[in-house]
């Protein structure tokens, strides 16, 4: 048991980025990212053993231009130039059971915010549309097997109850293995390693199984600075006469770490290689706040 977990100002250094969430699935028209491309350094880093239960409050924001895509055989065409603005807002509880002090839970519930602009569609009423995506809630378990690392289980479902423009109109589970690794006193790997299994949509149409894993690997500057680079993977298997697509994306980013139960992120991704789905071109920013 960490001492460093005893109070939840203190739990909150480790957790003030807590469990990230999948921007590709907010709505079918909105994919773009890979899944759960949301997560940053010491985001798995979580405590056990903390006295008392404590709350986190997350706002993730990013900006994707699909001003290129991959086509089937992997290289870049042009896009539709549509630019997603998508936000998360996230509220998640976290405790430890009086039976077992060394397991860490955590309940959470995301309420996605999607605005989609194309001023290429045919459809006049398509070339601007937003609303509130489909909500999200779930649940993550976790045990520390070295005082310093973290391996665990998440499992969530999104519920289709948003807006119809943007609700996907099914219901998907997003379930994955979670870790965090001290490589150095200063280096740090958060990964994580999970799929997503979607029912039936109001179309007909069932999309295929979804595997993804997202790596961040973070150089503690110092108490407040930590640059990190990124590295997602995500592959969708295809049905209903669609080709199966796979994207591979890298990403560069600096958190900024401050009064003890606060901090930002700032990181900008990009698609490096895939097949039929657009490029990665996105700017992304996570303010997290813990009390």
């Amino acid at each position: 048991m960490s001492t460093a977990a005893n109070t939840p100002i203190r739990a909150a250094k480790a957790v003030v980025s807590a469990f990230g969430i999948a921007l590709a699935l907010l709505s079918g028209n909105a994919s773009a990212q890979t899944t759960f491309d949301v997560i940053g350094p010491h985001e798995y880093d979580l405590p056990v053993g903390f006295d008392q239960p404590f709350n986190v409050f997350v706002q993730y924001a990013t900006v994707q231009r699909d001003s290129r895509l991959f086509d089937s055989d992997g290289d870049r065409q042009r896009g539709n130039s549509a630019q997603k603005i998508i936000g998360l807002s996230k509220y998640v509880r976290f405790w430890t059971p009086e039976s077992n002090r060394n397991i860490g839970l955590a309940f959470e519930v995301i309420q996605p915010t999607v605005g989609i602009r194309n001023r290429d569609a045919v459809d006049p009423d398509a070339r601007h549309i937003s609303g509130f995506g489909d909500t999200i809630t779930g649940a993550a378990i976790w045990y520390k097997p070295t005082p310093g690392s973290t391996l665990g289980f998440q499992t969530f479902l999104q519920i289709p109850i948003g807006d119809k423009d943007v609700s996907d109109t099914n219901w998907k589970n997003l379930s994955s293995l979670l870790w965090y690794v001290p490589l150095t006193e200063r280096i740090g790997w958060t990964g994580d390693l999970g799929f997503v299994a979607q029912s039936r949509r109001d179309d007909g149409n069932r999309p295929g199984m979804l595997w993804h894993t997202n790596n961040r690997f973070g150089y503690r500057v110092n108490d407040w600075l930590e640059p990190f680079a990124g590295v997602d993977y995500e592959r969708i298997s295809g049905r209903n006469g669609a080709d199966d697509s796979w994207g591979f994306d890298g990403s560069l980013g600096v958190m900024f770490h401050y009064y003890g139960n606060q901090s930002i992120a700032l990181r900008y991704s990009h698609g490096i290689e895939g097949e039929n789905r657009p490029v990665n071109n996105s700017i992304n920013i996570k303010y997290a706040y813990v009390w």
